[in-house]
């Protein structure tokens, strides 16, 4: 039952807000979203489904147009990696979206905060309350829901627990890791998330949801070991990890860099667990099915791992550009000075074979050569704090604007015409990897056969002399892995073409 309303989704293209969009279109809700790029939403799967408004949260005016007309308004907005000063900022967008929102007249807001009962709740936490002070602050009706960690296919959370638990049969933990916490499916989450945009009269309140389970964080990782087939973990708790050196630890051994594991390490030194009397139970009952245990969570999310049925992922979220980088949105003038490394390639190949080629690089593909240096890069971009090469795909074979592609994103995607790839990794500039397709008819009335060009070109605009020099310390390793790359792409679609005349 939508009754018919129109509503507003923050942080569509994050993980819990690109699931929110199919969830309330299934529910007939007409749906806007408020996005920065709109190119990012292209390629999703209810991209023609929604409405679009483009501005920024910190846009008076954009949020005020966005919101008119509205009557629920989602708050899925967050700015972990905003530096030390990351609860500032998160209040200000907060002051500024309740602002708009009263002026606008939305008559719900909906915001999907953190449990934060412990007195001693970290940064991260205390910062998630108090959006929800700033956000209920100007009298629109605020419902902030509370969750303690996500298990769901490609949440930061559960990609933390599986990769720990996978790669480490035996494992130092901090002391804390003792602590109680309170996990919930992210199905469960949605449930409560649209229900509360179906409640017949506006709700104002804190609401802690929580699955059935409370348990030890080493305890999910047993259970997690558990359903994966693994042996039970050897978990050996050291008093002297801190969580600076435990989220430092956690960036070299999962996809999750360092600068995204610290608030969520920093998280479990609190005992992160529903509040009964702030029980969401009497506004909204739990599903019919009842909630998720985190057994039955967790089989859920490693299945759809298993299956490449990851909807939406962590590293959907853009990061934040490192400070020796420009931002992504930099204008093309802001470097002065471009470099750049172009290649191109003929081939007797099918154009749908060198695109199907082009667009399954990475993740467990590789770079098409040269992969223990790609390795040596990712590895060295970890260690600095970067996201490294583990972030892999959403899926083995098709990518869509957006797409975390290992220390990647992908910027720009026309199908069997172009990949653009902006760089990630920790830079002293901005950088880009392109590949364009050409299709070479053959000369009328000649023996020749139809041919296609690939173009290759890795792009840079250097920040400062540091810049400058980093490109030109690694244009002799460019001389040798880009070369590769594309011989071995132009190989790979021929074998594409021979195999499927084969068949």
């Amino acid at each position: 039952m939508s009754l018919h309303r129109k509503v507003l989704i923050t942080g569509a293209t994050g993980y819990v807000g690109g699931r929110l969009v199919e969830s309330l279109l299934n529910s007939e809700f007409s749906v806007r979203v408020f996005i920065r790029d709109e190119a990012k939403i292209k390629d999703q799967p209810w991209g023609k489904s929604v409405e679009v408004a483009v501005g920024n949260a910190n846009d008076y005016l954009s949020l005020r147009d966005a919101l008119t007309g509205v009557h629920t308004a989602f708050y899925l907005l967050h700015s972990l990696n905003m530096g030390k000063k990351f609860d500032e900022i998160e209040q200000e967008m907060a002051a500024n979206f309740a602002r708009a929102a009263k002026d606008a007249d939305i008559q719900q807001i909906v915001y999907l905060g953190g449990i934060a009962n412990d007195k001693k709740a970290s940064q991260h936490l205390a910062s998630r309350a108090q959006v929800g002070n700033e956000l209920a602050a100007t009298g629109v009706p605020t419902m902030e829901l509370r969750a303690g960690i996500i298990i769901g296919a490609g949440s930061a959370s559960f990609e933390m627990v599986r990769h720990l638990t996978h790669r480490l049969p035996i494992m130092t933990t901090p002391k804390w890791v003792s602590n109680l916490t309170h996990p919930i499916g992210v199905r469960d989450v949605l449930w409560y998330l649209v229900n509360a945009a179906q409640l017949k009269s506006p709700v104002s309140g804190v609401f802690d949801i929580g699955g059935p389970d409370v348990l030890k964080y080493s305890e999910m990782m047993q259970i997690f070991a558990e359903v994966s087939g693994l042996r039970r973990r050897i978990i050996v708790k050291i008093p002297v990890l801190t969580p600076r050196l435990a989220s430092l630890w956690i960036g070299l051994v999962t996809p999750l860099p360092s600068a995204l594991a610290r608030p969520l390490v920093h998280s479990l030194i609190s005992e992160v667990v529903a509040d009964p009397e702030k029980s969401i139970s009497a506004v909204i009952p739990p599903p019919p099915e009842g909630l998720m245990g985190v057994r039955e969570a967790m089989t859920l999310a490693l299945a759809r791992v298993n299956e490449n049925k990851v909807k939406t992922r962590w590293s959907d979220a853009t990061l934040p550009a490192h400070p020796w980088q420009k931002a992504q949105s930099d204008p093309a003038w802001a470097g002065e000075i471009t470099y750049k490394d172009s290649r191109s390639a003929k081939a007797e190949a099918s154009i749908t074979s060198a695109w199907e080629t082009i667009e399954e690089i990475g993740g467990d593909t590789g770079w098409y050569g040269s992969d223990f240096l790609w390795f040596l890069r990712g590895l060295l971009d970890r260690l600095i704090g970067g996201v490294g090469l583990r972030r892999g795909r959403r899926d083995p074979k098709h990518l869509r604007v957006g797409d975390s592609l290992d220390f990647w994103r992908v910027e720009s995607l026309e199908r069997e015409d172009h990949l653009r790839l902006y760089a990630e990794m920790i830079l002293p500039g901005k950088a880009w990897l392109e590949f364009r397709l050409r299709k070479i008819p053959a000369t009328p009335g000649s023996n020749e056969k139809d041919q296609i060009e690939i173009i290759q070109e890795a792009i840079f605009q250097p920040r400062g002399l540091g810049g400058t020099l980093y490109w030109f310390a690694i244009k002799p390793l460019h001389a040798f892995v880009f070369p590769t790359m594309l011989r071995n792409i132009v190989r790979s679609a021929k074998r594409k073409d021979y195999f499927g005349a084969a068949r």
